[in-house]
């Protein structure tokens, strides 16, 4: 398996401990900037019958199952 590195990126889903830490760690500049490239991002433009409960329940479900696998 690929050691992947991934950037911290606001979330659906609540943080972890070490995940809320190292945002906290972050400046506010740049967490600015990391909301902005998430809601820049294409598939933040799309428009959706979904409400933000649908949105969160389904991001629920593929984390619970990403941890099952």
């Amino acid at each position: 398996m690929a050691n992947k590195q991934t950037r911290l990126l606001p979330s659906a889903l609540p943080p972890s401990g070490t995940e809320l830490a190292l945002w906290q760690r972050l400046s506010r500049e740049e967490q600015i900037a990391r909301y902005r490239e998430v809601l820049e991002h294409p598939d933040s433009l799309r428009i959706s019958g979904s409400t933000t409960s649908d949105v969160l329940a389904k991001a629920r479900r593929r984390a619970a199952g990403r941890r099952e696998s």
